[in-house]
């Protein structure tokens, strides 16, 4: 324990001591939010860099579109239960379709709203990376799915846009975000705990705003 002696003989604890337990508290506890979020962070935050770099470029990259269509015809007993449902608005198909749809097709449909109208029932089935539809005449029964892929660098952009991708990434977009948000604050408060032996700190920081905020007031209009 580090001891002090005043000019008369008393002793006592040296008066910077609290302050510096207080520092060190803190630092701990913000290496360690550090580290925890950027652990979190890693494997979304290298998808993310990347698809940044292929959406940049995706006119360059992105294939065309390879198409698959599929003609059928429903059996005689599922169309009849077609024809009681009502004809119009959006509504999902019902079950026994949906379950015929997924031995024929191997169709993951859900409960998808599709458009009805009188004669038709068409259901778009957007996905990433690639597009598909799904329509079926109600006199006849006929049935015609098509379906387009656009390649894996389409689907990790469309990951990276939340295009037509449910709400379980939606929300996986969101959480990702807000342990980004954690990575970049304790950061930046790490920053301000060490900048008073690391001079060169906030003028690297100054340079990673001015760069682009200059690029976006210069060539970008």
């Amino acid at each position: 324990m580090n001891i002090m002696v005043d000019p008369i003989g008393r002793t006592g604890r040296q008066p910077g001591r609290p302050r510096r337990r207080m520092r060190a508290f803190w630092l701990k506890q913000l290496h360690q939010w550090h580290w925890m979020s950027s652990a979190v962070c890693l494997v979304a935050m290298l998808l993310f860099t990347v698809t940044g770099i292929t959406l940049n470029h995706a006119g360059e990259i992105e294939r065309k579109p390879t198409v698959s269509t599929v003609e059928d015809r429903l059996p005689q007993g599922l169309l009849a239960g077609l024809g009681d449902l009502p004809q119009g608005g959006r509504h999902p198909l019902p079950a026994t379709l949906r379950d015929w749809l997924s031995d024929r097709l191997g169709l993951r449909l859900g409960e998808s709203p599709a458009d009805w109208s009188p004669g038709t029932v068409y259901l778009a089935l957007p996905r990433p990376g690639g597009d598909a539809w799904l329509e079926v005449e109600l006199a006849t029964g006929a049935l015609l799915y098509e379906s387009s892929d656009r390649g894996w660098i389409a689907y990790l952009n469309d990951l990276h846009k939340g295009r037509d991708t449910g709400a379980a990434w939606r929300w996986f977009i969101d959480i990702f975000a807000a342990a980004c948000l954690v990575f970049c604050l304790t950061g930046l408060v790490l920053l301000h705990l060490h900048a008073g032996n690391r001079p060169a700190t906030w003028p690297i920081v100054g340079l990673g705003l001015a760069i682009p905020l200059g690029l976006a007031l210069l060539f970008i209009h």
